[in-house]
């Protein structure tokens, strides 16, 4: 098999043939705590995902300046804008203590920066990739900067055109990238998915893996992502959808998050080569089945065949 759709994540490898790269996007459901952000790495290694990802930003630049000031009842009372964002980001040292955590469940995580100071602070830590937020992806200053890391970049396709994938793709270079199939509602409707542009990119990119990065409800549609191709899937988690924030509606709950891998895993393992042939388990039943041997075939013939 040719490797050019192969991409490296830290000690794991994403790309056809290989195990679905499984990443809960944790963001800011954490909403600012700690402990919510452990219990939550924990969920994802329960079910057994490769890896979590945060999303970084620096309040300042990222703010508009004309919205700092304005107040927003939240729950830890009423405050600021930037307050706000303040309020749910995490400083080094609180990194530094989610990196030991990840590393104790052996799962890895990443983050998707939203500038480039951002980026630079990640860059501090030992993370296997990056992550371009859909909403990002024509912040040329940002993907730059993310190419010069040398890292994996993940790239989310949500709210763009065509075009403007195109554009980030050049811009990012084609040979260190996954590509997103997204779409940017939070929860996004069923008839606005649209799996099959997971197929119209296998081959609009034919070097660039290929992956999908939900915002639905429910299990089944990113199942058939997995099903139609995709060799990356990141669904946002969550301790439980009541909670406060803007995320958490569209997103897994721990057992859900359990099932969803599970299943993805049976997937994978179903859809197989794709070389059709004739396995030991069918010899007993056409032995008792098959009236009629035929005249191409004998009953002991199990060559594969390429369809």
């Amino acid at each position: 098999m040719s490797t050019s759709r192969l991409r490296t994540l830290g000690t794991r490898t994403a790309g056809p043939g290989r195990p679905v790269y499984v990443t809960g996007e944790i963001g800011i459901n954490h909403n600012g705590d700690l402990e919510n952000a452990f219990a939550l790495i924990d969920a994802a290694a329960d079910a057994g995902c490769d890896a979590v990802k945060f999303q970084k930003r620096t309040p300042e630049i990222c703010t508009p300046r004309d919205q700092w000031d304005i107040e927003r009842d939240t729950p830890w009372g009423r405050m600021t804008y930037i307050d706000y964002r303040h309020r749910v980001e995490f400083d080094e040292e609180d990194y530094r203590r989610i990196d030991e955590h990840c590393a104790r469940r052996g799962i890895d995580w990443f983050a998707s920066p939203w500038d480039t100071e951002a980026v630079a602070f990640l860059e501090r830590f030992d993370v296997p990739a990056h992550k371009v937020a859909s909403a990002s992806l024509t912040d040329d200053e940002l993907l730059r900067a993310l190419r010069a890391t040398g890292k994996t970049v993940i790239l989310s396709t949500g709210m763009s055109t065509p075009r403007q994938i195109r554009h980030a793709v050049e811009v990012l270079g084609s040979d260190n990238i996954v590509l997103c199939h997204a779409t940017s509602t939070y929860p996004a409707r069923a008839e606005e998915l649209n799996l099959n542009v997971i197929r119209t990119l296998q081959g609009e990119y034919p070097n660039v893996p290929i992956g999908y990065s939900g915002h639905e409800t429910g299990l089944q549609t990113t199942l058939a992502a997995v099903a139609l191709g995709a060799v990356f899937v990141e669904r946002h988690i969550t301790l439980d959808r009541a909670m406060w924030g803007s995320d958490q509606a569209a997103s897994v709950e721990p057992g859900g998050l359990a099932r969803l891998v599970r299943d993805i895993r049976t997937i994978e393992t179903a859809l197989g080569d794709g070389v059709k042939r004739v396995y030991d388990s069918e010899l007993a039943p056409m032995r008792k089945l098959r009236r009629v041997t035929g005249v191409v075939a004998e009953a002991g013939d199990r060559e594969p065949v390429a369809v």
